[in-house]
C-alpha cells in the first residue's frame, strides 16, 4: 500500500472518531479508538512505540514514544490541544528523523472540524 493511500485512511478513520467523540477528551482516548478504528480497516497498527535516540553511536532509552505506526510507514502523533505550535511539527518531524521515517500525520483533536487540526509532515 502506498503512502497516499495509508494516509488518506488514516485522515478517513480520524474524521470518524472525531465525529463520534468531538473534541475535548484525552489524546490517550483518541489514540485508542484511532487505532481500534484503523485496525477494523486492517492496517497494521502499532502503538506507544519506544524510539531510542542515538547519541556519539550509542543507542540510548530516552523516554520517546511514537503515538502510533501505521503500516511501519506513517507516524501518527496525536494532539488534543487549543491549537497546534510550532514544538508540535517539530516534535513529528524529530520523531521522523529518529525513526527514519518519511512520513508523518500531526492530528489534533481539539477542534471543530478536524481537518482543521490536520497536518502533514515530510521528512526530507
Amino acid at each position: 500500500m502506498k503512502e497516499d493511500e495509508i494516509t488518506s485512511k488514516i485522515i478517513g478513520a480520524a474524521i470518524e472518531v472525531h465525529k463520534q467523540l468531538g473534541p475535548g477528551l484525552l489524546e490517550s482516548a483518541y489514540e485508542i479508538c484511532l487505532a481500534h478504528e484503523l485496525k477494523t480497516q486492517g492496517l497494521n497498527v502499532e502503538s506507544q512505540i519506544v524510539l531510542p535516540v542515538v547519541f556519539m553511536g550509542v543507542k540510548l532509552e530516552a523516554g520517546y514514544r511514537l503515538d502510533l505506526l501505521v503500516e511501519k510507514t506513517v507516524i501518527v502523533e496525536i494532539k488534543a490541544v487549543e491549537e497546534l505550535a510550532n514544538i508540535h511539527l517539530a516534535q513529528t518531524l524529530t520523531y521522523l528523523r529518529l525513526g527514519g521515517l518519511r512520513l508523518g500525520l500531526l492530528i489534533n483533536f481539539s477542534v471543530p472540524k478536524l481537518v482543521d487540526g490536520l497536518k502533514r509532515v515530510v521528512n526530507g
